[in-house]
């Protein structure tokens, strides 16, 4: 890994004592190869879904509880969240990022504009019909990586998407 890679410090938003006993407990996860998986067909012919890692759902859907991650800072909610493609409400529920920006523009962390112009121009087969969120802040994967990661996958195999893009927050 580059030494000169900026490190995101992800407890910027609890109190310094919380902080510095979480980074003495949190884990430290080992950086892995990702194998290289080369398209199978044309990009203009793929659908195309995007993940974003901001917490989001859609206004009046089911947000995600902070008030458990409030209550327990070194618990996140391992669920995930659909969005629809035509989606004009949607909020971030998420204790550690600036939300202001997706308040902003939703296409900081989940550009559904921006690929929605692509298959305008046929750059691209097609935006998926679903798009979906996680929270980013998982300090205990496991319930995450065992129930909710091999839903979304069966969720993104039966609307035949070929190509995911994580939109990391």
């Amino acid at each position: 890994m580059n030494a000169d890679v900026k490190q995101v410090d992800s407890f910027r938003f609890v109190p310094m004592m919380t902080k510095k006993l979480m980074q003495a407990w949190y884990p430290k996860e080992p950086v892995q190869e990702i194998p290289w998986t080369p398209l199978a067909k044309p990009l203009e012919e793929c659908r195309i879904a995007l993940i974003s890692s901001a917490g989001l759902a859609t206004t009046g859907g089911l947000p995600f509880d902070q008030q458990g991650e409030r209550d327990k800072p070194w618990w996140g909610d391992p669920g995930f969240r659909r969005i629809p493609r035509d989606t004009q409400q949607v909020r971030s529920y998420h204790l550690h990022i600036n939300t202001r920006y997706a308040e902003e523009d939703l296409n900081s962390v989940l550009p559904l504009h921006r690929l929605a112009e692509l298959e305008a121009e046929g750059a691209i087969g097609a935006a998926a019909e679903t798009h979906y969120s996680f929270m980013g802040y998982l300090p205990d994967a496991g319930e995450f990586l065992e129930r909710t990661v091999p839903q979304i996958i069966a969720s993104l195999r039966d609307e035949r998407v070929d190509i995911v893009l994580l939109v990391p927050v």
